[in-house]
């Protein structure tokens, strides 16, 4: 039980987090992993190495320790969470282990004069208060995805049907259930888990469903990355009949209704979410103005899709725009970065627009700030990180 007294402490640890919670996150991991290996497939090495997943847990137990008195000022950041769990299956038994490693860690690196019996009970406390929390909320998606016309609970065995090279950088892959059953329709933007046995190791990872809900399979579009584990073996090793372990479908960056006109601004393979959102939008009446940026024509993907689209819907408008343009490839709309002035030119002339924006972080800053100076409101501009969840101040 969090009491008071509990709540008065763990608020007294705040310039502390403050000041060291990366300090204190990377050594979690580092002792997680070491005393409690069986859980390090449910993590990504590659943002391991980066440093964002010791960001963003930082990040996300400082609000908490911020919010323990109001912990309704945390908006979405744990239903964020939850999504995030429930793509990876995430189980009650795994937040023993995390609990136990973060008390470890409090201790070990905040020090036995800072790190005192009655600070380790606040945080102790703290933790199971949270924990409960997003276990119930968790094990209520998967009740429902078990529930759900199409739906299951678990892994499910899904064969590869199709695999087709969409640029120099990016496959597609459309997934059947190995059971011959429907799947669970996912809203326009969502994601599914993965798990795949690399070397007899078990990696998961989560993937944007790059078509709109079709009942019958999925379709995941997968970046190769530099030094990926899961995303070169599905590129080079992966082939049309084998199988692979997929979760429910996840996630709360989806597209909502509404009337106003759609902006989808996307970067890279921040593509992929968008294509389903744009699928949805198009069969009502609202237009839609389709932004994509990327570095060259290479790695460029579904441009044909998107103008045959823009060829038999004339509420659709596209605009792309290339780092780098190249003489003989497809030409963009403009070249370099997307600045405000180009934005400007390529937003509908109303700023009262729903706008949807995805790519890599430096991106999704810059988009951010683009539109906040161009008058659009804050309030319908919304974005999902690919990996763990970063600030775009």
């Amino acid at each position: 039980m969090l009491s008071q007294q509990h709540k008065a402490i763990i608020t007294a640890t705040v310039p502390v987090l403050e000041q060291g919670g990366e300090t204190l996150t990377r050594h979690f991991y580092q002792s997680m992993f070491r005393d409690y290996p069986e859980v390090k497939p449910l993590f990504n090495e590659a943002n391991q190495h980066e440093g964002t997943q010791q960001r963003a847990l930082a990040n996300a137990v400082l609000m908490y320790a911020k919010n323990i008195e109001k912990l309704e000022n945390l908006g979405p950041l744990v239903s964020t969470i939850v999504h995030k769990h429930v793509a990876l299956q995430i189980q009650a038994e795994h937040y023993p282990i995390v609990g136990a490693s973060l008390l470890k860690a409090i201790r070990e690196v905040l020090g036995a004069e800072v790190a005192t019996d009655a600070v380790i009970e606040a945080w102790g406390a703290a933790y199971g208060q949270l924990a409960n929390i997003l276990i119930g909320a968790e094990e209520n998606a998967y009740q429902q995805n078990a529930q759900a016309e199409g739906g299951w609970r678990g892994a499910r065995a899904f064969e590869v049907v199709s695999k087709t090279v969409e640029s120099d950088e990016i496959t597609s892959f459309v997934l059947k259930p190995a059971d011959g059953g429907k799947v669970l329709a996912h809203k326009p933007g969502q994601y599914i888990g993965i798990n795949v046995d690399l070397n007899g190791k078990q990696q998961r990872r989560q993937y944007s469903l790059s078509a709109a809900a079709s009942g019958v399979d999925y379709r995941i579009s997968v970046k190769r990355e530099p030094g990926g584990l899961v995303s070169n073996f599905l590129h080079d090793q992966v082939q049309v009949g084998d199988s692979i372990e997929v979760f429910p479908p996840a996630g709360e960056f989806v597209l909502a209704d509404s009337d106003k006109p759609l902006v989808l601004i996307s970067g890279g393979v921040g593509i992929t979410p968008t294509l389903a959102m744009l699928t949805q939008a198009l069969r009502g009446k609202r237009p839609v103005h389709f932004i994509h940026a990327a570095r060259h024509a290479g790695v460029h993907a579904f441009r044909e899709h998107i103008d045959a689209l823009a060829a038999r819907h004339p509420q659709l408008q596209r605009f792309y725009c290339y780092e780098q343009a190249d003489p003989n490839g497809a030409q963009p709309h403009a070249t370099g970065y997307l600045n405000p002035q180009q934005l400007a030119e390529w937003l509908p002339q109303t700023r009262d627009i729903e706008a949807y924006f995805l790519g890599p972080t430096p991106f999704m800053k810059a988009i951010k700030s683009h539109l906040r100076a161009l008058g659009v409101p804050p309030s319908q501009t919304y974005y999902e990180f690919f990996g763990p969840a970063e600030a775009l101040a």
